[in-house]
């Protein structure tokens, strides 16, 4: 994958970084003690390969006495980013990571979407939104799906539960082609996905969405979304609890086999529907 400028404005930033705490002498596990994080997350700020939020970039400066650089910087990158200012670096991270546990409970994940469902989904949550945003949002959102076809592509197991197989976003027939879409990428092996049938009931994580992220060379993290924020959590303790919670939701679910048929009977209920209608 080509770098582009906003990667190297990371890097910029990470050697700065660097500079800037050797110059207090400082080591990373003294400035993240500091700041609230650990020092191997200094280093992967100083490597590029973590982007820090933004409260903590305002605590780097305050440690440094930079004179807030660090904080305008991840501002300005932040505005530049196409995704909300507390999604950014979860699809930094999505493009590096070796695994992607995603369980959707209302809606199909991004990274399956396709750009009608996509499109749907935006306009209803900005109806008054101009086409120039809703083009860059769908547009945004495709280009995050390019990772699940790379030679280097992640793991991707999904829990859907029923009522996102069976809520006709954007009508009978986009709905339709999105659920032939997500088959297509289980037979192909590029996702494995499981659905949690209405029977089931009470099941873990009801609250919202939940995304758990392993890497090859930093420790996993999870990260849960309502309809207006989103959360990073980097707590080891936490994130066990999030992996516990995503494990009971598998136990819950339908085989993989199961869940396949459950799609695409769902697919063709859609498209005769919409031929009828």
């Amino acid at each position: 994958m080509a770098k582009g400028k906003q990667d190297e404005t990371w890097e910029f930033f990470g050697e700065l970084l660097k500079d800037r705490r050797e110059a207090a002498g400082l080591s990373q596990s003294d400035l993240g003690a500091r700041v609230f994080v650990s020092g191997g997350y200094i280093g992967l700020f100083e490597q590029g390969i973590r982007k820090p939020q933004l409260d903590v970039a305002r605590r780097i400066d305050e440690v440094l006495q930079t004179g807030g650089i660090f904080e305008r910087t991840v501002r300005k990158l932040i505005n530049k980013s196409p995704y909300a200012s507390y999604f950014h670096e979860v699809a930094e991270l999505e493009a590096v990571a070796t695994k992607i546990c995603e369980f959707a409970p209302l809606v199909v994940p991004g990274l399956l979407q396709t750009a009608e469902y996509a499109r749907a989904v935006t306009v209803a949550a900005n109806p008054f939104a101009t086409e120039e945003y809703v083009e860059e949002k769908v547009t945004s959102r495709l280009d995050r799906a390019r990772i699940l076809k790379d030679a280097t592509r992640p793991e991707f197991w999904v829990v859907l539960h029923e009522n996102t197989v069976a809520t006709p976003v954007g009508g009978l027939a986009v709905m339709a082609e999105q659920l032939d879409h997500i088959a297509g990428m289980i037979r192909d092996r590029w996702v494995l996905v499981t659905v949690i049938p209405r029977s089931a009931g009470a099941h873990a994580s009801m609250n919202g969405m939940v995304q758990l992220l392993e890497f090859e060379d930093q420790p996993p993290t999870a990260y849960t979304e309502t309809s207006f924020s989103g959360t990073l959590l980097d707590d080891p303790a936490v994130v066990k609890r999030a992996q516990r919670a995503y494990d009971l939701l598998r136990v819950t679910a339908l085989s993989p086999a199961e869940s396949l048929a459950l799609i695409e009977s769902a697919a063709e209920d859609f498209r005769r529907c919409a031929r009828t209608t």
